[in-house]
């Protein structure tokens, strides 16, 4: 797929994620791509999630190959016992802007001091959209940046506007009644690319009453920063998101849409990239072989990502929700899942449902989505999640938890027809929702609307036409290789 690039010395990128698994995972993928077209890629995580990735993948599932290093840094935090949790995440944001620049500027001057004929000097930076402090030492060494967001399209764009939300004195709240007065089905219209959006529908960090709130104001400052940066890539496809797109295009430094990331991927077949996985959780394999034993279409898949907590009076409706549906279910619990310690389902569904229940602690869900078994997918929407069950052909349930999980919602339920929002969780309404979309009309209809969107994410992903395809293409030559060139 793609040709090798031509260069008088080998490009090599750096790649830092936001230390989350929705963040890594896409970052990952990307970095085998580049490393596919020609790249030395090192990949910097953080030490915590360099320990995770150890533990649920062994030890040498992160060991170098030719040409594609790891490097770590530390987050700032203190020190945890606990490594198989997802940190606070206003705490990780934090701490990485204020503390990580020295660490990252030490890995680049290391790789610059250590250059050979097998570790070329570093020629451009590719960070995740909150990882901004990474434009400083770009700035410094005259290198091009990218800058990933891997949210949706319309996610960014909603966090773009959260100066004008302040200026317009719509956040901070008035006062926390203001979540459940109404006040948040108030639509507004003046988003662009977003002919109109209720305040519910935009990223949850609005939701706050103080002024000093850590999210809106790192949101803010993410945002301005993205400014510096030499290009934008988000993780989706022109046909689906394309007013915003166009949208973005007209404010920020120039935007390439190259997804879904994962089927461009499917084009490359090395089997040492096979080998490194970004999993920050032991894969339960054995929902495979239960899965081939299930009819077409059959099964709804639970899985809440990576970050979405519940308590346990959710966790007992959604159980009981499933239970009373009659359908067969494959439902990931991580170990981190539900806030009450000791939470645990109720043994009277355990019995109830042992003949067509499976509970994973995590499974690698992109494989699960594309299973002929799989009929539905009842999910937090964050943006890997909503992008694999489009490529995977699955219309959804919508439970969305935090951040712009939300504006993702809205796009499956209200514009692009292949999703039911879960507004109230309640056992019955659970009970209704599944039994609807996989045995109702309109869950046909999502069925219909999401094949066709499938259809239209692989012809974006598709060699050598595609949307996406040709971005990645322009991306690498106009900005990482001849950025890099004019800026020297």
């Amino acid at each position: 797929m793609g040709s090798s690039v031509t260069f008088t010395e080998k490009p090599h990128a750096v790649c830092i994620p936001f230390p989350a698994q929705g963040h890594v995972t896409p970052m990952l993928k990307l970095a085998k791509l580049l490393h596919h077209r020609g790249f030395h890629i090192t990949f910097v995580n953080t030490e915590y999630n360099h320990k995770r990735l150890i533990k649920a993948r062994g030890s040498d599932s992160l060991n170098d190959l030719p040409s594609f290093h790891f490097e770590t840094i530390p987050d700032g935090l203190p020190e945890s016992d606990d490594v198989d949790a997802t940190q606070d995440i206003p705490s990780l944001c934090v701490s990485t802007s204020k503390t990580c620049v020295p660490h990252f500027r030490n890995i680049i001057s290391k790789l610059n001091n250590n250059a050979s004929d097998h570790v070329p000097s570093v020629s451009c930076i590719i960070s995740d959209g909150v990882m901004s402090f990474t434009l400083d030492v770009a700035q410094e060494l005259g290198i091009p940046e990218v800058i990933f967001w891997t949210t949706s399209a319309s996610g960014f764009m909603c966090y773009t506007q959260f100066h004008q939300l302040v200026e317009k004195g719509i956040i901070p709240l008035k006062d926390s009644s203001y979540i459940t007065n109404g006040y948040l089905e108030t639509s507004i219209n003046w988003v662009p690319g977003i002919k109109e959006i209720r305040l519910k529908d935009m990223p949850s960090f609005i939701r706050t009453t103080d002024p000093n709130d850590i999210m809106v104001n790192f949101g803010i400052r993410e945002c301005k920063r993205a400014q510096r940066a030499s290009a934008i890539i988000l993780n989706t496809f022109d046909a689906i998101e394309h007013d915003v797109l166009d949208a973005l295009s007209s404010f920020l430094p120039p935007v390439y849409s190259i997804g879904p990331i994962n089927l461009l991927l499917n084009d490359v077949t090395n089997k040492d990239l096979e080998k490194i996985d970004s999993n920050l959780w032991k894969n339960d394999l054995k929902c495979f072989e239960w899965l081939d034993t299930k009819d077409p279409n059959s099964v709804i898949l639970v899985n809440f990502g990576s970050i979405a907590v519940m308590t346990s009076e959710q966790m007992v409706e959604f159980a009981w929700g499933l239970a009373n549906s009659n359908k067969t279910f494959l439902w990931v619990i991580r170990p981190d899942l539900v806030t009450d310690e000791g939470a645990i389902l109720p043994p009277q569904f355990v019995t109830e449902t042992k003949n067509r229940g499976l509970l994973l602690s995590w499974c690698p869900q992109e494989k699960v989505l594309v299973h002929p078994a799989i009929g539905g997918f009842l999910t937090h929407n964050g943006w890997n999640s909503t992008l694999e069950s489009v490529c995977g052909g699955v219309p959804m349930i919508c439970w969305p938890f935090f951040a712009e999980q939300q504006t993702n919602c809205k796009l499956c339920c209200k514009e692009w027809g292949i999703g039911l929002e879960i507004e109230d969780v309640k056992r019955d309404k659970i009970e209704s929702l599944v039994r609807e979309l996989l045995d109702g009309n309109k869950g046909k209809e999502m069925k219909e609307k999401v094949l066709e969107w499938k259809k239209l994410a692989k012809s974006a992903a598709s060699n050598p036409n595609g949307s996406s395809f040709l971005n990645l293409e322009k991306m690498i030559h106009e900005v990482l290789i001849n950025g890099q060139k004019s800026q020297n």
